[in-house]
Formats: structure tokens, C-alpha cells, sequence
């Protein structure tokens, strides 16, 4: 079984990010351009594209991505913008073009490669090369089955390198194997900042008291670690003997007769978050991701779906009804916590956080946003105006301490 060695350091800062940082329309936007531009983001998996012209569209801020299989079988991400006037080519986030995808504006064709077919009277234009006039790609790097994007370049690693250190662990599941669970990609949306989503996700001290499904399914035996390079991990170890719900004890006993997953993996739910915005989870029926999408500084998406085992018997789907049974009523209340915490600093009575040893996955993670954004620091928001050329300053200042430390 899975065990921690990690201990967060003595005396360490218990302290949470300042209130103002859920609430800066001005933090927000920055927001976009050094995280969710610049950092990969988990687009789809690749059952999600079974055939060629299948695509997905992923949003998020002022991007939008197009993914889509080829005729030669390739996965290729681009930017969901025609090439003559920057109409979105497809709409909507799934569908499938069979032959071609034809921008609704002005009727430019695109091969499923990505380069250009054709222009609508192309007489009225110049010479245009199908290559430099077609979609322009996004970086992309497929991990495990799961395809992330970049819109621009980042602090990052590719993906496969970064999550390397997770491939023993997740190639029992056959996770690229896998197939898609017909549903929709938006599991909930509230009025939130997506910060609060991800404090709320990223410890288990709370599974006890607002999680009574799970502390019954893995309460006793769960194990967090936090953020390491972009990337954190946690485990909980299935109860023996679950004696409060119905669903789990069913679930229970019909995982412990399942045999296609070696231990941990049999009988183990697990947690792999990645940074900024995304996690994928690992049950002994099947695979789930999640991650938060922020649509405005108080409004946020959480978008997912779910796969199972392409060899799945009715064993495996009972246990994966059960499993997304329980799942649902997580998320359901993790939504309520979500939404009390996110209105605590406006109350005049709020004045800071204090962080358990168990909730240390809090502190990485806002650790993780400090280290690229530094205004994160600052105990007060910056005057209106100044936020950005701030955090410009802050990030010169710390490059230079850090050159002059290591000589």
C-alpha cells in the first residue's frame, strides 16, 4: 500500500491567500494570461474522439481550443479561430465533422488536418497556402490517454515528463484503454471564485465531518501529499468494513471481488492533482477528471467526465453506479462549503484562515501560485490600476535575490 513519508515543516505559515485575491477583477485577468494560458490544461481523453472528424472545443477565459482526430488517426489541437475573419469554426463542446470542418461565416474549409481546403471565391483573395492560412495548432501533449493543451508557452514541462513520476501507478488502470461514459462535461457551476473549488478539494480534513460517504468508504486510512513541481497525489485506502451507508457497503463488497487491478490499485481511490485547475481520480471501476473553469471572478464551471473499462462486466458497472453515486453526493456538498467559504471576506467579522497540519495541500497549492504570481503577498490589493505592473515588479525583484543567492 501506498505510504507518506511527507511532514509539513515545522513552524510553517498557516495563513491562507489575503480575501481580496477571490474578489480583484484585476487579479482575475491576470489570472488568465500566467495560469490558464500559459500552464497545460486537461482538454479530453482520447476516447472522447473515437473516429476521425470527431472533435471537442475547450474554452476557458479568452481562448478556445479545437481538438480533432484526422483521417490518419492523429489527434491535433488548434485554435478554434478561422484563419479569414476569426469566426469560431465549430461550436458547441463535442461533435463530428466527417469530411471537412466549414467556418459558418464565411464558408472557409479545413481538412481534418488542420490546413486549409478552400476559400469561398478565392478568386477575391491572393494566393493562400493551405498550410500558412490553416488552423493554427496548440501545443499538445497526450499522458496516459489524456490530452492537454498550452496555448502559449509556460513554466511547464511537457505533461508526460511532469506526471513520469505517477506511471507506475496509474499503468495497471490501462487509463488510454479506457472509453468514455456517455454525459455531459459540466458537472456544476456556482457563483465562485475557482480558487475556493480548488481550496476545498485540495484536503481531506474536512472528509469526517462534511463527507460521511467518504470517511464510511476511506475516512480512516487517507493519505494526502502535497504539490510537488505542479503535481500532488492522494490515496485513500478502502475500509474493510463499512457500516453507515448502504452504497458503500454495496460498493465494498463488490470491489473486494473485483480481480483486474493489482493492490494498491484494487482497492484504493486516487487522487492525482494537477496544476492549476485539474484532477484525475482512479477507482478500481473507473476514471473520472474534473477541474474548475473560471468564467468570471465570481463565477466558475467545474467540467469532467467519466470513463470505464472497455472490457466492463456488470460487477464493474454496478460498482461504477455506486462510485458516481457517492461522487455525487461529495460534490454536492463540497458545492455548499464552496460557496460559504468563498463569502467569508466580504463579512466584517473575517480576518484570515488557519490552516491544519492536514490541510497542508492548501498551502502547496496557494505556494504554487505565489511562486508565479507574487501580489499573491500582498496583504491588501494593490490601488485599482497598479495590479499587474505590482506583480511585474515583485517577479523582477524575486529573479533577481534568486541569481544573486545561487551566485
Amino acid at each position: 500500500m501506498f505510504a507518506s513519508n511527507f511532514q509539513p515543516p515545522e513552524n510553517w505559515d498557516r495563513s491562507g491567500l489575503p480575501g481580496w485575491t477571490y474578489a480583484s477583477e484585476e487579479l482575475f485577468a491576470l489570472e488568465q494570461d500566467v495560469l490558464f494560458r500559459r500552464h497545460w490544461m486537461l482538454a479530453c481523453h482520447i476516447s472522447d474522439l473515437p473516429e476521425a472528424g470527431h472533435y471537442i472545443g475547450f474554452d476557458i477565459g479568452t481562448e478556445r481550443a479545437l481538438i480533432l482526430r484526422g483521417k490518419d488517426r492523429v489527434i491535433r489541437a488548434f485554435h478554434n479561430l478561422c484563419r479569414h475573419r476569426g469566426s469560431r469554426v465549430v461550436e458547441g463542446s463535442a461533435g463530428q465533422c466527417r469530411q471537412a470542418l466549414t467556418c459558418p461565416f464565411h464558408g472557409w474549409t479545413y481538412n481534418l488536418d488542420g490546413t486549409l481546403k478552400s476559400a469561398l471565391q478565392p478568386r477575391s483573395f491572393p494566393p493562400l497556402d493551405p498550410v500558412e492560412w490553416g488552423l493554427k495548432p496548440i501545443e499538445m501533449d497526450i499522458w496516459h490517454g489524456f490530452v492537454f493543451i498550452r496555448f502559449q508557452p509556460g513554466p511547464q514541462p511537457p505533461m508526460s515528463r511532469l506526471l513520469a513520476r505517477f506511471d507506475n501507478l496509474v499503468t495497471p488502470h490501462g487509463l488510454a484503454d479506457m472509453i468514455r461514459v456517455d454525459g455531459e462535461f459540466v458537472f456544476a457551476e456556482a457563483d465562485v471564485n475557482w480558487k475556493s473549488m480548488r481550496d476545498v478539494d485540495n484536503e481531506g480534513y474536512h472528509v469526517p465531518k462534511a463527507h460521511p460517504s467518504l470517511q464510511d468508504l476511506y475516512g480512516k486510512d487517507y493519505v494526502d501529499e502535497p504539490y510537488v513541481d505542479g503535481a500532488s497525489l492522494s490515496i485513500g485506502k478502502l475500509n474493510d468494513k463499512p457500516r453507515q451507508f448502504w452504497s458503500v457497503r454495496e460498493y465494498r463488497k463488490l470491489v473486494s471481488r473485483l480481480t483486474h487491478l493489482p493492490a494498491p490499485q484494487n482497492d484504493s481511490w486516487i487522487y492525482i492533482g494537477i496544476f492549476p485547475n485539474s484532477v484525475i481520480a482512479l477507482y478500481p471501476d473507473s476514471a473520472i477528471f474534473y477541474q474548475e473553469i473560471p468564467t468570471g471572478v465570481k463565477s466558475t464551471r467545474q467540467r469532467g467526465a467519466v470513463y470505464r473499462f472497455a472490457d466492463e462486466n456488470r460487477e464493474m458497472r454496478a460498482a461504477r453506479y455506486l462510485s458516481g453515486r457517492i461522487d455525487g453526493l461529495t460534490a454536492d456538498e463540497d458545492l455548499q462549503l464552496t460557496k460559504w467559504t468563498d463569502e467569508a471576506p466580504e463579512s466584517s467579522g473575517f480576518d484570515g484562515i488557519i490552516l491544519s497540519d492536514l490541510e497542508y495541500g492548501v498551502r502547496s497549492h496557494h505556494d504554487q501560485l505565489r511562486s508565479l504570481m507574487p501580489v499573491f503577498n500582498d496583504p491588501a490589493a494593490p490601488p485599482a490600476g497598479t495590479l499587474a505592473k505590482r506583480n511585474s515588479m515583485l517577479a523582477e525583484s524575486t529573479a533577481q535575490e534568486t541569481k544573486q543567492t545561487h551566485g
